[in-house]
């Protein structure tokens, strides 16, 4: 049980990572004054829901690792979009 516990937490761990990079993503403005003190933090937000999906890769169940995938999607997709500004 304690293996199964371990499992959610470190998904939701993984999911709530991926939700603030969004929601930092999307409150981005990129002609505010602290446009580029907001990417820092999109970007630290990134890395650590990166390293949060990483861990939860580790133990996680099939249907787990799918959900998983789509989070490093949306990332990527995050991470090009702002490259490509």
């Amino acid at each position: 049980m304690p293996y199964s516990k371990d499992k959610q937490q470190a998904f939701q761990a993984a999911q709530q990572g991926t939700e603030q990079a969004r929601d930092i993503y999307e409150n981005i403005v990129k002609d505010d004054p602290d446009y580029g003190a907001h990417l820092k933090r999109l970007k630290n937000e990134v890395n650590e829901a990166v390293q949060q999906i990483n861990n939860a890769l580790e133990v996680a169940s099939d249907s787990q690792r799918d959900q998983l995938q789509q989070f490093q999607d949306d990332l990527q997709s995050i991470v090009s979009e702002v490259n490509n500004d």
